[in-house]
Parts: C-alpha cells; structure tokens; sequence
C-alpha cells in the first residue's frame, strides 16, 4: 500500500533527529571528556567558587529560555503547544550543534574537548539567535525547516561573532550586536527567502485571543525578570557584573514605562496595546547589553531604555507595515522592532560612550567570550582578571577597549 505524501515529513523528523542524536552519541563517546580533577586545593575550590557564582545565573537563562521565549512566542491562538515545544527542541538542537562546533573549532586539544559549564553556557547563547530567528517565521515553517534552519545558522552565527568579537575587537557583553541584531537579521533573511509571493492578508489563526495574548504576557514577565542574569553572566564578578545588573534594571524599568506611554498615545482609542508591551517592555534589554558593564551615569541607562522603547513602539506601528507593503518582508513576531531596531541603537550607544568616556571607565572585560579560550584560561582569567585589569592600561578603540600586550 503506497504511503500518502502527507506522512512523509512526519517520518522525516524523527529519522533526521534520530541521525543527528547518534552522530552526537558517537562524536562524544570518542571525542569529549570533563576536565581532570585537580590534586590542589586552591585549584579545586576555584572551580567550586566558579561553579557556584555561574550556575544560578545559568539557571536563570535556563528558565528565560524554556518558559519565557516559549510563551511569549505562544500568542497565535493555535500554535501555542506548537510555539512551545519547538521552541524546547530547537534550544536542545541548537545547543548540542553548538557544542559541537565550538568544541571542534577552538577547544579541540590532543583529540579531545574537555567539557565544563562555561561551554555549556556558551552554546546556550548560540542557541538563542536560532530561537530568536524563529520569531519572523513562526506558525508558517515546519518543523523539519525550523531544524534546517537552526543548523545553518548556528555556524553562520559563529562565523560572524569572531570576525565581530576577535577580528573587530567589538565588546558586546550583552550580545546586543552579535545575538540581537544578527539572529534578527538572519531570520528576515530566511522569511523573505521563504515567502517570496506578494503580502498575505492576515489569516484568522493569526489574530491574538485574549487568553493567548495572557499567557505571552506571562512569557514577558518572565524575560523581563530574569533578563539582569542574562546580561550579566559573561562579565566579572564584581563591579563589572554589578554594573551590568544595575544599567540593565533601570533601562528596563523605564523602557515598560515608556512602552505605556508611547503605546497608549499612538493608540487610537488611547488604550494600551498588549503588543506594544509585550515587546517594548524588553527592548531595553536588548539595547543595553553592548554597554551594560560599562561605568557611566544612571540617567544613561534610563535614557537608552527610554528610548529603545519608543523606537521600539514605532516600528509595530509604522515600519513594520511599511516594510510588508513595500518589500513583502514576513515578520510574524516582530523581531526587527524587538531586537533589530533596539540592538542597532544600543551599538550606536556602545561607539558613542567609548569615543565621549574618560580614561579606563571600563574596568572590565568578558570572562566568557563565545570564542575565547579554553577552560583553565577562563577560570583562572576570572581569578586575576579584576587586579590584571586596574594594573594594565587600556588602549581605547572604536569598539571598545583592548588590553595593551
């Protein structure tokens, strides 16, 4: 009995994952190990203290990742159970692929990749531009296209960070440049390659219910709360990492604030927008990430988040049509208003602040580049880096700022 067309991508996706998990399998049992336990004290109650500074933080992205992203991208009325488990597979995908990549390009040592947390972590944030790119093709791709996509993207993805982050010299803590602007960009990119026809009028399934529209917002205030962690995990412990918790607070306090105000004056009827909200409550977020552990004044960090915000609000109400009349361009969640427009203005906000900043105002550096080196250099990097950092001079570029050799 001949088998219907129709069950063929549904066979397709188990085959493909089940070849990509024992490829996995195989690619760990002879390649990847944990580091050797150390026979000093001092070494082993490092790796401890590190252990317990960054797993909480990871814990927090874990929760950001899995139920925020999840629900906020759960407000079409009939892909919410859709928008959550792919949104699970695609984080579990993506970051095994990750782990994969990054141990074969840059931790690849006398035939093995010692694994630890930091890559772990690492990966994770690879996998968020793939979650994020779903957003301008979400409810309209299938699963095995969303797959597809995430393993393209993910080498692309590292490709770019270390020509912006090693070649550039770009300090980009909050990965408001190498993950925002880029996964947005990216998944433009694949929705216009996708749906090349001209506009769609918008499909019934596609309008917001209310019970739809609350459990995104549940999804928003969740990211909104846990997004500090996010932002601050790859800096120093410290007064770096204090700082980036400290800016990224007040720019999101104010962005919801000003997400009100600009929602409510641009609606006809004066009222909120739930969209409006769900969105421009974390732009700045997003804008702040390229600066957050720089030292300047509070008011900077409430001025870009008050700003992320309106610029953020405008794009729902005016580009993003704009965009679909003249280019057709598909943009389901929203991600350029969301991560592209803020995360161009939180780069722009990076190069002004390095070239107007007085003399070493940045005393910090990332501990946890996503090309940086292995493991023993980053935790001993985290160990010294604070005292190296108010010993050696900086040399101010562009960019940021670069540790004279």
């Amino acid at each position: 009995m001949a088998v219907s067309p129709s069950t063929h991508p549904r066979r397709l996706l188990p085959l493909f994952l089940g070849l990509f998990q024992g490829a996995l399998l195989l690619f760990f049992a002879l390649f990847v190990t944990y580091d050797e336990p150390s026979a000093q004290a001092e070494d082993t109650n490092l790796v401890a203290n590190e252990v317990y500074n960054t797993f909480p933080f990871f814990q927090d992205i874990q929760v950001m990742l899995v139920v925020g992203l999840g629900l906020l991208l759960a407000f079409l009325p009939r892909y919410g159970f859709s928008a959550l488990t792919h949104n699970f597979l695609l984080l579990n995908f993506s970051m095994q692929w990750a782990l994969v990549l990054q141990g074969l390009l840059h931790h690849f040592h006398h035939g093995q990749v010692r694994l630890d947390l930091h890559k772990v972590l690492i990966s994770e944030f690879a996998a968020v531009t793939v979650l994020i790119s779903v957003g301008a093709i979400l409810g309209r791709a299938s699963p095995c296209q969303l797959l597809a996509m995430a393993t393209c993207e993910i080498p692309v993805y590292l490709a770019s960070e270390w020509l912006i982050v090693t070649c550039l010299g770009v300090l980009d803590v909050g990965g408001t440049i190498t993950i925002h602007v880029f996964s947005c960009y990216f998944g433009l990119g694949v929705s216009k390659a996708l749906f090349r026809a001209a506009k769609q009028p918008l499909h019934p399934k596609e309008t917001p219910t209310a019970r739809s529209d609350l459990m995104s917002l549940v999804g928003m205030l969740i990211l909104w709360v846990f997004w500090p962690s996010f932002v601050a995990v790859p800096c120093h412990p410290g007064d770096a990492q204090h700082r980036a918790i400290l800016n990224t607070l007040l720019a999101m306090s104010a962005s919801a604030v000003t997400t009100v105000v600009a929602s409510s004056l641009l609606e006809r009827d004066g009222k909120l927008s739930l969209g409006h909200l769900q969105n421009g409550s974390l732009a700045g977020g997003v804008a702040i990430g390229a600066v957050a552990d720089m030292a300047m004044p509070p008011v900077a960090a409430l001025a870009l988040g008050s700003l992320s915000a309106v610029v953020c609000v405008l794009g729902f109400s005016f580009l993003t049509p704009l965009l679909g009349r003249k280019l057709t361009l598909h943009d389901q969640c929203g991600i350029h208003n969301l991560h592209g427009l803020p995360g161009i203005l939180g780069a722009a906000a990076s190069a002004v602040a390095v070239l107007v900043a007085s003399k070493d105002t940045s005393g910090s550096q990332s501990s946890l580049s996503p090309t940086g080196g292995n493991a023993s250099e980053v935790i001993h990097g985290l160990q010294r880096g604070t005292a190296a950092a108010r010993r050696r001079p900086k040399r101010r570029t562009l960019w940021g700022f670069d540790n004279l050799r």
